[in-house]
């Protein structure tokens, strides 16, 4: 069955291929963006902030005008500004845990009012291996996704009895434009950490979150899902 599917910060890396594969299962799928569009044209982009409630509204009426009311809501949009503790500047805190986490709220409460009067809804939160593990210069940025946690969960027991689930994926190493900066040295030792030996792609972290959003993952939720290689094991 299609769906109306709606993807913040669906234009690049992570995003894109999770928009990617809900259109190549037939869904209706919207994408919001603070800039560039997605490269094809083949989904429909919505500029959006998700620090502003208004421009999030104006994007939720532009998708639904267009596909219906939202059933599946990815919650994908994300900034870093990595800084270690002692030079991190309030700011530069506050900043990312309003893009990251308030902004995971604001798109998931106003996806639910229509859920709720669907009486069906999917929920997926997209979170980091670094909510578990922690990353030195990310103690923003950590917070931030490890967030995502609590929220999904409160969700999941506020709106379960109305088919509504909410789950959280963790991905791990999976090169995007979002860490195209990091020394390779960096790179390498990470890599050094991953039992299965390799970086992720895209399309893994999107093949969990279409399975959270199909009706076989109905009696999933609540749930914190690593696509990480191991990266994550033990935390």
């Amino acid at each position: 069955m299609s769906r109306s599917v709606l993807v913040t910060g669906g234009n690049r890396g992570i995003g894109l291929a999770v928009a990617n594969a809900f259109l190549a299962q037939g869904d209706r799928v919207a994408v919001t963006c603070r800039e560039s569009p997605p490269p094809d044209g083949k989904l429909l982009a919505v500029r959006c902030d998700v620090t502003d409630s208004g421009q999030i509204d104006a994007a939720f009426d532009t998708a639904e005008r267009a596909h219906g009311p939202v059933e599946v809501l990815v919650s994908n949009a994300g900034i870093i500004d990595d800084v270690l503790l002692l030079r991190m500047r309030e700011e530069q805190f506050t900043r990312v845990v309003d893009t990251n986490l308030t902004g995971a709220y604001r798109v998931a409460r106003r996806a639910a009012r229509g859920m709720v009067r669907g009486g069906w809804g999917r929920i997926v939160l997209i979170s980091s291996v670094a909510a578990v593990r922690g990353a030195p210069g990310q103690v923003n940025y950590a917070a931030s996704k490890a967030g995502l946690g609590g929220l999904a969960r409160a969700v999941a027991r506020e709106l379960g009895s109305r088919a509504i689930t909410a789950n959280v994926v963790l991905p791990g190493f999976i090169p995007t434009d979002i860490n195209a900066d990091l020394p390779e040295k960096v790179r390498q030792e990470a890599l050094t950490q991953i039992p299965a030996g390799r970086y992720g792609r895209p399309e893994e972290v999107a093949a969990a979150v279409t399975f959270l959003a199909s009706d076989a993952a109905g009696y999933i939720t609540g749930a914190l899902l690593p696509v990480d290689g191991g990266l994550g094991m033990g935390h």
